[in-house]
């Protein structure tokens, strides 16, 4: 068991977890209220991830984070390195991987508050900012743990966009799923077998976590 490949792909998967609250939650909050005509075109290129083949989302990113590019440069001048190839390109690579499991739960739970609710909180003076904290935030709790445990989930099972991005560099970018495909390439299956089941029992704790809290939402809000 590679305690040091797990040790860096839950730091990674906490830190994209935890940014995409900060990112998810506006881009959530707009898609959910927004009344722009062409506001499908946005949830379209958020949800792009989820259609895309992971190699290709990685080869563009890649591109992106490279020297050859203006973000590559840009970001080179001012730390000394390139994206490509770190931690820091990595997390940036999960965020934008998992924003889709982020923002689509945030998004069914804003559109499923109560409009009545949020017209009595304008009437009675609150300002958006106010209504979202009071009012939104925590009758959506379930969608947003929902949006934040799926993200941490998907982040930790990483393979296509990760090898792309980080390559196979020891306490840098090798995370559990690379490292039990260098097993599997070394024929040590028993070892892959080890990290590989861990990652089977995390899959099904999650996925049962998800459906509890949407039984429960279903339980608040019951079909008619």
């Amino acid at each position: 068991m590679n305690w040091e490949a797990i040790a860096l792909t839950g730091r990674l998967a906490m830190i994209v977890a935890g940014a995409l609250v900060l990112v998810g939650l506006p881009i959530a909050y707009w898609i959910s209220f927004s009344r722009w005509r062409w506001k499908f075109l946005i949830e379209a290129l958020v949800s792009v991830p989820l259609v895309l083949p992971p190699t290709v989302l990685g080869f563009y990113l890649l591109v992106a984070f490279g020297s050859g590019s203006w973000f590559g440069k840009w970001w080179q001048s001012i730390t000394g390195h390139t994206l490509a190839f770190s931690f820091q390109g990595l997390v940036i690579a999960s965020i934008i991987y998992s924003l889709p499991f982020a923002v689509q739960p945030f998004a069914a739970s804003f559109a499923a508050v109560d409009p009545a609710l949020l017209s009595v909180s304008s009437t009675l003076g609150a300002s958006r900012w106010h209504t979202f904290w009071r009012v939104i935030l925590p009758l959506s709790v379930p969608g947003v743990v929902t949006g934040v445990v799926l993200s941490f989930a998907h982040t930790v099972g990483e393979f296509g966009v990760v090898l792309m991005i980080g390559g196979n560099i020891p306490g840098v970018t090798r995370t559990v799923s690379i490292d039990i495909y260098d097993r599997v390439q070394a024929i040590e299956y028993a070892s892959a077998n080890q990290t590989a089941l861990v990652l089977l029992i995390f899959a099904f704790a999650v996925l049962s976590i998800v459906y509890a809290l949407n039984r429960r939402i279903w339980a608040v809000y019951p079909f008619k």
